[in-house]
């Protein structure tokens, strides 16, 4: 019921950046507005993520991470990302139920593929929904993870949330993500 409520209430506060980032993408690039991508959710299930196009049209890669000095991005696109505008369509997964507030960030599907390989706990962080923000992201791993030691340290994180959760945490996330975002801009 929180996670509704909060996003029902950061919707509306965000509506003015969304309104104005989507005219900006529309003026340089055209439609589309959103992108959506298959992400992984809570026990493995499958959803379609929303985030704001940063990308030109036909120039991009769902499965390749973007990088700070990218090529492919809207010039729009760099301000909207370094403030993670681009993110907050997500607050309507969270508002139908395929993500939380707080919780580990959903990777790729391929990601998560690669990496479970890797990483014997990976797929442990689909133990709970999947978050707009979370313990990895107040840390500084936010952003894309270039290598697998990024992803490592990510997954520590995320482990470390599932099993020291407490509301009181989420609250203190949520703050510290307000913070995070304006202090270390993303790519």
């Amino acid at each position: 019921i929180l996670d509704k409520i909060f996003s029902i209430f950061f919707l509306i506060i965000a509506a003015p950046m969304l309104l104005v980032s989507a005219i900006f993408i529309l003026i340089e690039d055209g439609f589309p507005i959103l992108f959506t991508q298959n992400r992984t959710g809570w026990d493995g299930r499958r959803f379609k993520i929303l985030k704001l196009r940063t990308l030109k049209k036909g120039s991009f890669d769902k499965t390749v991470q973007v990088t700070s000095d990218d090529k492919r991005k809207l010039k729009c696109g760099t301000f909207i990302r370094q403030f993670s505008i681009d993110e907050l369509p997500q607050l309507i997964n969270v508002l139908i139920g395929d993500m939380s507030i707080v919780g580990p960030r959903p990777h790729m599907v391929e990601h998560d593929i690669k990496y479970s390989k890797l990483f014997k706990s990976f797929l442990k962080r689909h133990k709970c929904s999947p978050g707009l923000t979370g313990w990895a992201q107040v840390n500084g791993l936010r952003g894309a993870t270039p290598n697998p030691e990024n992803m490592r340290k990510r997954m520590e994180y995320d482990l470390w949330y599932l099993n020291n959760w407490t509301i009181i945490l989420d609250f203190y996330i949520i703050f510290k993500t307000f913070y995070i975002v304006f202090k270390y801009r993303g790519d």
